[in-house]
């Protein structure tokens, strides 16, 4: 299939992403997924479902060409049944690629239009504070350990981070992740609205015949 037009919502565990993946998901013209949404779409009595269930029962993560292909395969699906249309709308992806072997694997499959990095690690215990409340009301409790939000922290400085490096510099927005969600949403559209107008194909005016 043809590469399709997305916008990386990229930053630590706790950063908003899904929030703000979520937010732009509704608005006309785009699309969000979460790379947890294809791993709970999964049929666990499938051929696929049952290697997840190696991995995933374990404690393991899932290798990265077996991720990729999850992606791949749901994307098709959505595709598919008209969910969604890549020719007139733009995905919002959030979650994936969580390293640069996952980035180098997408890019045959995505022209990425947009970077969104979403900073927050730069004060740990406010990224600490908003994932245990996250785990607390999401009933998420094996999250709600600080020395587990620690490693998922470092994990994320040692593999995610680099990914930012994949990518070039002119597509990258950085936003600050600790401001309230409003002022976030208003700095991430702000940072997409031009490169949106650039992809429309609207003749300039001096173009348009005079009546």
């Amino acid at each position: 299939m043809d590469k399709i037009k997305t916008i990386l919502l990229f930053g630590a565990p706790g950063s908003g992403k899904g929030t703000q993946g979520k937010m732009l998901g509704t608005l006309p013209g785009f699309r969000h997924l979460a790379c947890g949404d294809v791993f709970r779409s999964i049929d666990l009595n499938s051929e696929v479902g049952k290697v997840f269930l190696q991995y995933s029962s374990k404690g393991k993560l899932v290798p990265d060409d077996f991720t990729v292909r999850l992606w791949r395969e749901h994307i098709g699906k959505l595709i598919h049944t008209g969910a969604f249309r890549p020719e007139s709308t733009v995905l919002i992806l959030d979650g994936i690629p969580r390293n640069v072997h996952q980035a180098t694997m997408l890019d045959q499959y995505i022209e990425v239009v947009k970077l969104i990095a979403l900073r927050a690690t730069h004060d740990r215990e406010e990224m600490i504070r908003r994932l245990k409340s996250r785990a607390l009301k999401e009933n998420r409790l094996d999250d709600a350990s600080e020395k587990t939000i620690q490693h998922r922290l470092d994990v994320y400085d040692m593999e995610s981070r680099p990914v930012l490096a994949c990518y070039p510099k002119e597509v990258r927005v950085d936003v600050d992740a600790l401001q309230t969600p409003i002022e976030v949403a208003h700095d991430i559209l702000s940072a997409i609205l031009g490169r949106l107008q650039e992809m429309r194909e609207v003749p300039p005016p001096a173009m348009a015949e005079k009546s």
